[in-house]
């Protein structure tokens, strides 16, 4: 990635001194009231100038698109502003599908591997297999340190129906092999993983609170119900949200007939609601606890505070993000969109999820830097606690407000075996190249392999799995330093088993060994196993 320049471009004072002028594209979505419309006349005016009598012409349509998010960054951290192009990329994973070639891929020294090949999708019915690498799109030329996963995610997604020849390298033929592929709707998965912990719990990974969320959901849970699970575990870690509405849907599964959900509040009262359980959940029995750590913001903090506010689950992990506003997206003319703030979040205590934004933008955006810095991740006393806002849940228990849900049972950030070579080496994202090339060298074997299971059973001994990894990375002009590598022993061999697993078996297969050495699912665990007969927490 190039550095960004410390030069400003000269047309970029004049797209801040004229920010304003968006707000005739703004208001024209609306009715006008008399002050916007004057403020209309005066916007057209400076345009009309701008037209015709700056220096040097200018395109009116990039300065607009320029403008926007200089107003809208004066509003709120989550205000936002997405051209028709973006909007469209924003929208498609939430949706459920987009349309495509069916793989997943990684970079590869310059080159797009492809990791997985969707079963039934596009790029399997035409013979695209995982390890292949794709060194052409359309007979241009798709690789060089020029490539970046935006780059390749826009050529080779597209319309359905439209095609995209693709040029590619495969281990055991010398030609470049030329694929056709028609794209077609990929759907989009957000529950990454779910199984059996032990014999009576379920583990359900949730990335995102997509269209299809709830669906998915209750799909894992019915499955985890038959192996015999009697409780669950929620992982929330690094969902940054989405559908309010999955979230609320998720909830009521859990929670008996009457109890208040997410409540919201606005500047106007069309924009207050109140989301109250209906008694029809089928879990309203089961244990449930929810991992959550300081990326879970928005759909996966009202989920997390509802069941907290009405003392019906345990809390895992460490403070979330703290992401309650609500935004409504207003389509424009041209079919780009601002999603605008027009209320809070609450949880069913009163708390607002939101966290200050009155220091500024610089200052909001660090806020999680602020946090590593100031030991909120390692230590429960060093967490950012108001004690000023005090509420109380169902049963009596004492939460706090001031942004986040601060969890029942605090669990530090394990650092154990980050030494400074494994930072080096996932920072050069050697463990994913390394497990694409293991199972790209052994790929025959590997796909008559049953499950994962049989993978750990069958493959090389953990010393031998470093010794090779430190060769590997030493050929990628990282010197192998055994001090620190003995140090990072289980942590890098963790993680290369479980990438290589998923690269075979799919995200089913990840996380069951990526959380065997989770201090945060084994955390939960042990606080379930304790408060198993105080379900619902009153304590």
């Amino acid at each position: 990635m190039k550095p960004k320049s410390t030069r400003q471009p000269i047309w970029l004072p004049l797209a801040i001194a004229v920010a304003l002028v968006v707000g005739i594209f703004i208001g024209s979505r609306f009715t006008l009231n008399k002050p916007v419309a004057e403020n209309d006349r005066k916007l057209n005016a400076i345009l009309n100038l701008i037209a015709q009598d700056y220096v040097d012409t200018t395109n009116l349509h990039d300065l607009i698109e320029l403008s926007i998010p200089e107003i809208l960054s004066n509003l709120d951290p989550h205000t936002s502003y997405f051209s028709s192009e973006e909007l469209q990329a924003a929208t498609d994973d939430l949706n459920g599908s987009f349309s495509g070639i069916g793989i997943s891929f990684v970079l590869m020294n310059d080159t797009i591997g492809v990791v997985e090949v969707i079963p039934g999708g596009p790029s399997e019915k035409v013979g695209i297999m995982a390890g292949d690498r794709i060194v052409t799109i359309d007979d241009s030329v798709a690789t060089g340190e020029k490539m970046t996963n935006g780059i390749v995610m826009k050529r080779l997604r597209g319309e359905k129906g439209s095609k995209v020849k693709l040029g590619i390298k495969r281990q055991n033929s010398s030609k470049i092999l030329t694929f056709t592929v028609t794209r077609g709707d990929i759907p989009v998965n957000t529950v990454d993983s779910y199984y059996m912990l032990d014999k009576n719990t379920g583990y359900i990974k949730v990335n995102q609170f997509g269209r299809h969320t709830y669906d998915e959901f209750i799909t894992a849970m019915a499955s985890l119900q038959e192996e015999g699970a009697k409780r669950y575990m929620i992982d929330l870690r690094g969902n940054g949200g989405g559908f309010m509405e999955m979230a609320v849907l998720m909830v009521n599964e859990f929670l008996p007939a009457d109890q208040l959900i997410v409540f919201t509040k606005g500047r106007y009262k069309r924009d207050d609601s109140e989301v109250w359980s209906d008694g029809n959940g089928s879990f309203q029995d089961a244990e449930v606890a929810v991992l959550i750590d300081e990326f879970s913001a928005s759909a996966s903090e009202i989920f997390a505070g509802a069941l907290q506010d009405n003392d019906r689950g345990l809390i895992v992990g460490c403070r979330s993000f703290g992401k309650g506003l609500v935004q409504k997206e207003f389509v424009l003319p041209d079919s780009s969109a601002i999603r605008l703030t027009t209320a809070r979040y609450y949880t069913p205590s009163g708390r607002c999820i939101q966290k200050d934004y009155k220091a500024g933008m610089l200052n909001y955006e660090k806020e999680l830097v602020d946090r590593y810095m100031n030991g909120e991740l390692y230590s429960r006393d060093s967490m950012k606690i108001d004690k000023s806002q005090v509420f109380t849940t169902l049963h009596g228990r004492t939460v706090y407000g001031g942004g986040g849900i601060v969890p029942d049972i605090f669990v530090a950030r394990d650092t154990s075996g980050i030494t400074n070579y494994y930072i080096e080496v996932a920072n050069a994202g050697l463990l994913q190249r390394y497990a694409f090339s293991y199972c790209n060298n052994n790929r025959a074997s590997l796909n008559k392999m049953e499950d994962y299971k049989q993978f750990l059973r069958m493959a090389p001994s953990d010393d031998a799995i470093i010794k090779d990894f430190a060769d590997y990375a030493a050929n990628n002009g990282i010197a192998p330093r055994w001090y620190y590598i003995n140090q990072s022993h289980d942590v890098i061999v963790t993680n290369l088993k479980a990438l290589i697993a998923r690269d075979i078996f799919g995200n089913q297969a990840f996380y069951p060994i990526l959380n065997r050495n989770d201090k945060t699912v084994q955390a939960a665990l042990k606080a379930m196993n304790k408060h198993k007969a105080a379900f619902p927490i009153t304590e």
